[in-house]
């Protein structure tokens, strides 16, 4: 079996130019020369990444052998991959190398030294190495000098794979092999496959090796120091809620949770930008500007201007800059133990609360679940909501059952009693989508703030009739009618029926967990209105 070792030598080897650890002007300098990207008049780069502008699941893989058979969670998430065939996919990439001019980059994961992990990348194209240096952590010092790395990405977009020949899919793949420490990428540009590719290892190493809750999230700090963690799908206002000018940013995405502290895994940010503008995310856009990068956006006519409403290639419009481009971090970017955690979700049914609190067991419950809707659009007569659920707000990262992930919060949560555990509605009330009206964000970021400076910790709380969650008959700064979503629709017994509705969703949902997880996670379920 190869070793870390001995692919980057056989790599250095077969290459042509191997340009080590460039810095951002001079990875900008060769992606323009090289035809990579262009630059616009903030300063940052512009680049295409191919025929894929998102990740491809279908095409993601987990070598098995005896270190995973047992361990990872096999199924449409984590698809098996020969050993056998891995070795030689991996020959063959590293051939496609031969005489070609590629670029290499020592970086890490983590942010608590105890936990840090050492990468190093190999890439084909300057703009994937510029995103390599803005979204890892960057060694310096005596760091950088001593580096040793431990894992590998291999990043080869014009390889083509064979897949009759190679094990794969289709000609594109994204392949981790936990025991040989490799991430081989090949045929996609989309430089999300090697974030997210740490990620799902960081997944399966921290809590199976480390004893590390690991967790797809964003997180900040109070001026006091108190620590607050943001769980949410897309479309639930994680970015913008967590983007708090009084609390500094630990991270926006990645997190891992140990025994004293919550630790980014990141050093940048990759960040959607559709749509974006200075007035609805100021942070995001000030740090698109030199150094950052800027994928398949197109420019306003006639200009370098880039314009953000133009999905021309793709919605999947993306940003990726250092963190040190935000104003008001964390550094290092670590906090303490939390004293809040929040599950966002955008009920388009209009059932949930606008800000509920959850008892442990509650809590692992919907963790797993990962619960937002989606509208289905604005076409004639289509009005009902979509439910949305992925396994602890990143079910395609998960390499364990999620049932791992949930007892590991059980645990922490049961360990400190005082820490609060939300689940806010940052959706409907007054009725589902197409009836009712988005809750207002300034409710929400009251309700958000009440919470974290304590204010809700005397007030009285009722139970939801049917999810069991408990609702606070009052909140500063927030009408008290809307904090039962119940007491906001016109028709009760339609209430009722929804919230029915809803809990079956959760349930039909679960069922594909259940033989994971313990009792006293499943006695959490919501359970039929006596109003229906």
């Amino acid at each position: 079996m190869s070793t870390t070792q001995s692919v980057i030598e056989k790599i250095m080897s077969k290459a042509g130019t191997v340009h080590m650890n460039l810095q951002p002007a001079e990875l900008v300098a060769a992606a323009i020369k090289r035809g990579e990207g262009v630059l616009t008049d903030t300063g940052a780069l512009m680049a295409d990444t191919g025929e894929f502008t998102g990740r491809s699941p279908k095409d993601k893989f987990s070598v098995a052998d005896s270190k995973t058979e047992n361990t990872v969670w096999w199924g449409d998430v984590n698809q098996k991959f020969d050993s056998n065939k891995f070795e030689k996919l991996l020959n063959k990439v590293i051939n496609h190398f031969d005489g070609k001019e590629i670029f290499a980059r020592d970086a890490y994961a983590c942010a608590d030294p105890a936990y840090k992990l050492n990468i190093r990348v190999f890439t084909e194209s300057a703009f994937n190495n510029l995103f390599c240096h803005n979204l890892f952590l960057r060694p310096e010092g005596e760091d950088a000098k001593n580096f040793t790395p431990e894992w590998l990405i291999i990043n080869a977009p014009s390889f083509k794979a064979i897949a009759a020949e190679d094990g794969t899919r289709q000609h594109n793949f994204s392949i981790i092999d936990f025991s040989r420490k490799i991430i081989l990428i090949g045929g996609s540009g989309y430089t999300g496959e090697m974030k997210k590719g740490i990620f799902t290892v960081l997944n399966y190493i921290l809590p199976e090796e480390k004893g590390v809750l690991s967790m797809h999230c964003s997180a900040n700090i109070g001026e006091k120091g108190d620590t607050a963690i943001f769980f949410g799908l897309s479309g639930t206002g994680k970015t913008t809620l967590s983007a708090d000018p009084h609390r500094k940013l630990i991270g926006d995405d990645e997190h891992g949770w140990a025994d004293n502290s919550v630790f980014n895994f990141e050093g940048g940010c990759y960040a959607k930008c559709v749509d974006l503008t200075h007035e609805k995310e100021p942070q995001i856009f000030d740090a698109i500007t030199f150094g950052s990068l800027l994928e398949n956006t197109r420019f306003q006519r006639g200009t370098t201007t880039v314009d953000y409403t133009n999905i021309s290639v793709t919605e999947n419009t993306r940003a990726a800059y250092p963190i040190y481009l935000i104003d008001n971090i964390a550094v290092p970017s670590i906090g303490k133990t939390p004293e809040n955690i929040f599950f966002l979700t955008a009920d388009a049914f209009g059932v949930l609360p606008p800000i509920s609190k959850l008892n442990p067991q509650q809590a692992m419950y919907h963790f797993i679940s990962g619960y937002t809707a989606k509208v289905a659009g604005t076409e004639a007569g289509v009005t009902e909501p979509q439910a949305t659920f992925s396994a602890c707000f990143g079910k395609a990262f998960l390499p364990l059952h999620p049932g791992k992930y949930a007892k590991m919060l059980g645990q922490k949560l049961k360990k400190h009693p005082e820490i609060n555990v939300w689940l806010v509605n940052t959706g409907w009330t007054g009725g589902s989508y197409g009836t009712g009206s988005r809750m207002k964000l300034s409710y929400t970021r009251a309700m958000i703030t009440a919470a974290l400076k304590g204010e809700l910790n005397n007030v009285k709380f009722e139970a939801h009739p049917v999810f069991g969650i408990q609702m606070p008959v009052s909140c500063p700064h927030v009408p008290a009618d809307i904090l039962n979503p119940r007491n906001t629709w016109s028709d009760k017994a339609a209430y009722d029926a929804k919230a029915n509705h809803l809990a079956e969703l959760f349930n039909k949902n679960f069922a594909q967990y259940a033989d994971g997880v313990d009792a006293e996670i499943l006695s959490a379920a919501p359970k039929a209105s006596q109003n229906a």
